[in-house]
Formats: C-alpha cells, sequence, structure tokens
C-alpha cells in the first residue's frame, strides 16, 4: 500500500512539474486542463488546488478559481510555497481568511520575499500602514533586484500620506523595471500631486505610449502634457484614449478636451483635483 501510494506521489509530482513548465510557457488552457485530470486522483491535495485556483483564474474560471481556493484552504497547508498564492489569491476576492494566511507565510518563512511582499501589500491596502511599510522594506531587502517589492513599498507610503517617500520608492521601481509601464504610470501620477509636474509630463507621456489601449493612461498623459503647452503630444494622447480598448469615463474625457482646449491652468485643476485622485484610487487598490 505505501508503495502505491509513493508511486501516486511520484505520478502527481511530475504531472505538477509538466503544468509548471506550461503555466511558464503561458499556455494556460492546457495547464488548466492537465491538472483537472490530476484533481480526481488527489482531490485533497493543497499544492494542485492552489495550482488549480491560480490557472483557473488565468482561463477566465474566477468562480472555479476562488472555490478551489477555498478547498486549498480546508486542507490547511503549512508550506508557505502554497500560503503565499493561497493568501494573495484569497486577497483578491476580498476573503477575510486572507490575512491569516499571509500571516502564517511571512512568520513561518521570514527569509522569503514573496511572503514579506504579499502580507505587506495585503496590509497596506487594509489601511495597517507601520506593519505593511515594515514588511515591504524587508522584502526590498530580500530582493533588491525586483521592482515589485519597491512599486508596493511606494504603494503604501502613497497610502499613509508619505508622499516624499512614495515618490522615492516609486522612482527606484521604475528604474529596476524600466519595462514596467503600469509603475512609471504610478510615479508619474506621485510626481504630479508633488507638484512636480514637467518631470510627471515627461514620465506620464513615457508611459501612455506603451500602455496605448488604457483609456485612461492615455487621459492622464494628455492633461499632463497640456499643462506643460506640448500640444500636440496632449491631443495625439487624448486620439488614443478616445479609441482604446479600455477607454475612459466618456464625461470626463470630454472635460478633459474642453480643459485642454481652454489653458494649461485648466488642464492641470482638472489632472489634480479630479482625474488623478480617480485614477489612484482605483489602481492602489490593486493586489499584486
Amino acid at each position: 500500500m505505501s508503495e502505491d501510494r509513493s508511486a501516486g506521489r511520484e505520478l502527481l509530482d511530475a504531472g505538477l512539474q509538466d503544468a509548471v513548465r506550461l503555466a511558464d510557457s503561458e499556455d494556460w488552457d492546457a495547464a488548466f486542463s492537465l491538472l483537472q485530470k490530476l484533481e480526481g486522483d488527489h482531490p485533497h491535495d493543497a499544492t494542485l488546488l492552489c495550482m488549480l485556483a491560480v490557472t483557473a483564474g488565468q482561463v477566465e474560471a474566477r468562480g472555479l478559481a476562488y472555490d478551489y481556493f477555498r478547498r486549498c484552504l480546508a486542507e490547511q497547508p503549512t508550506d508557505p510555497a502554497v500560503l503565499v498564492p493561497l493568501g494573495a489569491g484569497l486577497a483578491r476576492y476580498d476573503d477575510p481568511d486572507a490575512e491569516g494566511v499571509l500571516r502564517l507565510a511571512a512568520v513561518t518563512a521570514p527569509d522569503l520575499p514573496a511572503a514579506r511582499l504579499h502580507y505587506g501589500a495585503y496590509l497596506a491596502r487594509e489601511g495597517i500602514f507601520d506593519l505593511a511599510i515594515t514588511e515591504l522594506r524587508a522584502a526590498c531587502e530580500l530582493d533588491p533586484g525586483s521592482a515589485i517589492p519597491s512599486r508596493e513599498l511606494g504603494i503604501a507610503l502613497f497610502l499613509a500620506g508619505d508622499l516624499c517617500g512614495a515618490i522615492e520608492e516609486l522612482d527606484r521601481a521604475a528604474g529596476v523595471g524600466p519595462e514596467d509601464a503600469d509603475t512609471r504610470l504610478l510615479y508619474g501620477m506621485a510626481l504630479a500631486v508633488g507638484g512636480r509636474l514637467e518631470e510627471a509630463a515627461e514620465e506620464l507621456h513615457r508611459a501612455a505610449s506603451e500602455l496605448v489601449e488604457d483609456g485612461e493612461a492615455q487621459m492622464v498623459a494628455a492633461l499632463a502634457c497640456a499643462t506643460q503647452g506640448w500640444s500636440d503630444e496632449a491631443w495625439d494622447a487624448l486620439a488614443r484614449a478616445e479609441g482604446a480598448t479600455f477607454p475612459p469615463d466618456a464625461l470626463l474625457l470630454g472635460e478633459a478636451e474642453d480643459a485642454i482646449g481652454a489653458d494649461e491652468a485648466a488642464a492641470s485643476a482638472l489632472l489634480l483635483e479630479t482625474v488623478i485622485p480617480a485614477v489612484l484610487h482605483e489602481r492602489l487598490q490593486e493586489r499584486p
């Protein structure tokens, strides 16, 4: 009997490794299908259930993803490699059990950057800023070559009201991961909030050139460019906002068009008083 269990474990481990390879190549449908086949013989394996949850999310089966996360939780896993994606996944569904899972991961694996990162990011969104910042600084120290911990620390500092600290960390994150246009967008908006509009316009214009289907990014960039008198760049970005796959609010877009057509002061007022607060409110709450 023990030999059968051992053979079954080996087959499961081999299947999980195959699923990881498929996921690494972003063949999520094939990975999900393979994992579902393994589930029949291993319905209570926490690692398998967590992987099923993650891949279900990638194939847009959100209901199934949450069900798999809850089933994984019911198995009471203790492996940090399972606890981190489990807690992060539960957090995306605003499940209150996320906090305990992520705290357990951070306590039992304090040298694991992902554990400290996700626990800190969760705490920041919950408004527990002192502990969040401690956890995220630890994640930055453990993984200095990654932009994500600095980005999340910057977000936590911004939410905590430390604008200077947030700008510094988002600047660092944008420098470590220059290909990350979303981070550069956050950095540019933080600069604008800090009154550094010329620098903000440069960063936001650069971010928008990569986020071509993000209508909100285009609208923010358009207004930022208008504050500097960059008329051509402003109107080009506004045109991209109108035709984007994910366009901004139509009423707000109309106000942006009026402000750009008026003068630099009108563009600045709309950008700082209405558009950036609205865009930041949503994006600062996004889970890593």
